[in-house]
């Protein structure tokens, strides 16, 4: 026989039984699960990232060969607080517990890197990043008040749980095949240093207390208020945009008016418990047996997220495949509406969140990319 052809069939044997052992395998088949339901809408099937809200690659080689096991569940657990990474730790009021996080994290590593042990990072001049940081990164990593298309340092559970070596290898190597470069041929190492200093002077102050958590409420938490406001009220005049969107202002109008509505919160109950909509019940995006409650009686259903049109658009695509005749996404999602001073219930002590990135000016387009996604196969790798 060719010996090239018993190569290739010792290959794709050696593939199919590798196939066939992670297929086996209940702690990973668990992590593809998890991840389907839970991550794929905005990290996509693939893990490749930036199917909503700029979420990050996961499957970035320089990302997974540096992220430790640690960080990887805080990222899971406590989210990113301000952006549409929620917390889906069960103790901070998500759907996962311990074993399904670290599940989890299984699967993401399935595939990925050996670990690269991480060289200390020498101290840098914050000052002097500060100058590099503007000139080279704000224009995709935004400042500590704006968020723009790509991952915003400035978050306090990432700097939190980030090492500034973790911090200096992406920077030096970047996240290939992202738009984040490899800045080593450009700056000059103590400058990568200068701009770590930078990124970790963002950080919460020493001796300032760590953002407030909600209380432990199990993987499940609908509602938390009456569902119908203003149920005496008239019916909105909504014109929406696509078919599908309300915006904020016709929102706040009609809340002004004591019009009759609902307003669904679709982001985990960690998030809704962190900062939600005044008058908003929680129906998570996951858990659509929280739909079941609400009256089809031709009252309003609107839907809100941080994506911000994503995981909404999945509560509100149920809702009108229940036959729900007045359903609509909240256009520019929770963050937009908080940033315009519009009623919000927050966490005592939450500090303030980052600005959202500006919208995107075709959401139709997103919104096909999410549906493509979804109709994909379930990610194995």
């Amino acid at each position: 026989m060719n010996e090239k052809l018993v190569v290739l069939l010792v290959v794709l044997a050696s593939g199919c039984a590798a196939k066939k052992s992670a297929a086996a395998d209940p702690v990973l088949d668990r992590g593809r699960h998890v991840y389907g339901q839970l991550c794929a809408t905005c990290h996509g099937v693939a893990g490749n990232g930036y199917a909503a809200d700029n979420a990050p690659s996961l499957r970035s080689p320089t990302f997974l060969a540096t992220a430790s096991d640690a960080f990887l569940r805080d990222g899971i657990a406590r989210g990113r607080p301000g952006t549409a990474m929620a917390a889906y730790g069960r103790a901070l009021g998500g759907p996962l517990g311990p074993e399904d996080v670290s599940a989890l994290v299984a699967f993401l590593r399935q595939g990925g890197p050996p670990r690269v042990e991480l060289p200390s990072a020498a101290p840098g001049n914050a000052k002097n990043g500060k100058v590099l940081f503007e000139t080279l990164c704000v224009r995709c990593h935004g400042t500590p008040t704006q968020r723009s298309s790509a991952v915003h340092l400035a978050n306090p559970v990432l700097l939190a749980t980030a090492s500034d070596a973790f911090l200096r290898w992406a920077v030096e190597w970047g996240r290939p095949p992202t738009s984040m470069i490899p800045w080593k041929e450009t700056l000059r190492p103590a400058q990568i240093d200068d701009v770590v200093a930078y990124v970790r002077s963002l950080a919460v102050p020493p001796g300032t207390p760590p953002p407030p958590t909600s209380p432990p409420t199990g993987p499940s938490a609908p509602h938390r208020g009456p569902i119908v406001l203003n149920p005496k009220g008239r019916t909105p005049d909504f014109t929406l945009k696509d078919a599908l969107y309300v915006s904020i202002d016709d929102l706040k109008r009609a809340l002004d008016q004591k019009r009759r509505l609902i307003i669904a919160d679709a982001r985990p109950p960690s998030d809704y418990d962190s900062l939600h909509i005044t008058g908003a019940i929680s129906t998570p995006y996951y858990d659509l047996k929280s739909l079941d409650d609400l009256p089809n009686d031709g009252t309003w259903v609107l839907a809100y997220c941080a994506c911000p049109h994503h995981v909404s658009g999945l509560v509100v695509d149920e809702l009108r495949k229940r036959g729900y005749k007045h359903t609509a996404v909240i256009d520019e999602g929770v963050f937009a509406w908080q940033q315009k001073g519009y009623p919000v219930v927050a966490a005592p002590g939450l500090p303030p969140f980052a600005a959202p990135p500006p919208p995107h000016p075709d959401a139709r387009a997103l919104r096909s990319s999410r549906d493509a996604a979804l109709a994909a196969p379930s990610p194995v790798r």
